[in-house]
């Protein structure tokens, strides 16, 4: 199995206690998964991603990785 950079990674996003991730996306955006709540979270806004934008963001992953 291989790996794939998709961005820079900017410092200022770094692990953060109870939360998985950081991880990034090809628009430049950034989630961590908050395994309690079971939802991801958006530092920038600080708020929670519904279902169908954590999966618009998965599928920037998936559309990339197709070409």
């Amino acid at each position: 199995m291989g790996y794939r950079v998709l961005n820079e990674r900017d410092a200022k996003w770094q692990p953060r206690k109870g939360l998985e991730g950081p991880f990034f996306y090809p628009s430049g955006a950034v989630a961590y998964y908050d395994p309690r709540e079971g939802k991801y979270w958006d530092p920038q806004t600080d708020f929670y991603l519904s279902n169908e934008e954590a999966q618009a963001l998965q599928n920037q992953v998936f559309d990339k990785l197709r070409g």
